[in-house]
């Protein structure tokens, strides 16, 4: 059994002006939960972590706290959690306060690297471990790097004795406390502490998903690495053929609003083609089944129903399941009804009852076909569902 003896400090206090999301950094979403979730939860798949101390602005300390407490569950992890300072290096004073006597290693981590892998924080614990020595992970740099002095290029600069650092910085916690107890200046990361107090550091390589949240492009970069890979979203697709009646009394619903002067739809329903392939693009993303086996022609309620009677159904269901709506879009396939006049208003009634954005397109068979016959109409539709608040869970972490 590994010998817990990392203590992981984690810093989440900035306000994180530059990504402009009106909270602090730490706790702004990335698919579906906080920057700060994400860390954590590949910073306590270290078998040797024996403490965990977050410093966090006073306005989400409770916030901090229900966080860690959830993740960590019945792990033998110490936790605590600690109020930021004015600056990083304050905010880690505040947390070294806290440091537990058999925490020999200290490892220093922003919040803002969120997506830190738990094998980077192995190699980093490793290497002082072994070393008994400060060390960093370290990017290469792949620009053509110059020195400038106003708008004027100065010189190239040699890419090959530069790097990036990253977090998390390891060190021995007695070094650290006490290079921090003798500090007298402000210093952008530990590293740069340490070596003040005459610290060697060492570089072992980093790694591309420990990349800095800083704006909204890095924020958007974030969550495509989640392309691909299991998570809170889904897709389906639905469609839906009804042909015009010979009722001359019945109206044309499509969208669950009336199109005035159109023939109407025949069906056990109101023939709303539209609403119908929407619900079978929803129910099919949630893999509940379809129309048909939720709101059968053998259920007489269903008798005439509007379309919309069956969108909310299909609502009710998938918010049982987890799901909410992201955006639908859906076609009509026909000679006729045009489309342009009406697609305004189905638009804004299909997004007052799914609460998601709705797009209406149409399209023609170029005369083939029953459709191309003016025999009926047509509907696909695609829907795009997420996991609802507080239902995401680790299916959309990255792998370590």
């Amino acid at each position: 059994m590994a010998k817990r003896d990392i203590a992981l400090v984690v810093v989440a206090a900035g306000q994180g002006q530059r990504l402009g999301a009106g909270k602090p950094k730490a706790f702004v979403d990335l698919v579906g939960r906080p920057l700060l979730t994400h860390a954590i939860e590949s910073i306590i798949a270290l078998p040797d972590l024996a403490q965990l101390i977050i410093a966090v602005p006073e306005s989400h300390l409770v916030e901090a706290a229900e966080i860690g407490a959830e993740l960590i569950g019945d792990l033998p992890i110490s936790f605590e959690v600690v109020l930021g300072g004015e600056t990083r290096q304050g905010s880690i004073a505040n947390a070294l306060a806290e440091l537990a006597a058999e925490s020999e290693i200290v490892l220093v981590h922003d919040a803002a690297r969120a997506l830190a892998p738990t094998s980077l924080f192995a190699k980093v614990a490793d290497s002082v471990r072994k070393n008994k020595i400060s060390s960093l992970p370290a990017m290469r740099v792949v620009d053509t790097i110059k020195r400038i002095d106003g708008d004027t290029i100065l010189e190239t600069v040699d890419r090959e004795v530069l790097r990036s650092a990253q977090t998390p910085q390891g060190f021995m916690a007695s070094d650290l406390v006490a290079a921090y107890a003798a500090a007298e200046a402000d210093y952008t990361d530990d590293a740069a502490l340490m070596q003040a107090a005459g610290h060697r550091i060492l570089a072992v390589d980093g790694d591309e998903r420990a990349f800095k949240i800083t704006t909204p492009a890095d924020l958007a970069a974030a969550e495509l690495r989640f392309a691909g890979k299991p998570s809170g979203f889904r897709t389906g697709i639905g469609t839906d053929v009804h042909r015009f009646t010979e009722d001359s009394s019945k109206p044309l619903y499509l969208g669950t609003i009336v199109w005035p002067g159109e023939r109407g739809l025949d069906g056990h329903s109101d023939g709303d083609a539209v609403s119908h392939a929407i619900v079978d693009a929803i129910l099919s993303a949630a893999g509940l089944g379809d129309i048909g086996s939720n709101f059968g022609v053998d259920r007489p309620e269903f008798s005439g129903a509007n379309g919309k009677v069956f969108i909310e159904g299909a609502l009710e269901l998938i918010t049982a399941a987890g799901f909410k709506v992201e955006n639908v879009a859906v076609q009509i396939i026909g000679n006729r009804p045009k489309v342009a006049p009406h697609r305004a208003a189905v638009e804004a009634a299909l997004e007052a009852i799914l609460g998601a954005p709705v797009s209406l397109g149409a399209t023609t068979t170029d005369g083939l076909g029953f459709l191309g016959n003016t025999e009926g109409v047509a509907a696909v539709a695609t829907a795009l569902l997420a996991k609802s608040e507080g239902e995401t869970s680790a299916k959309g972490r990255l792998a370590p």
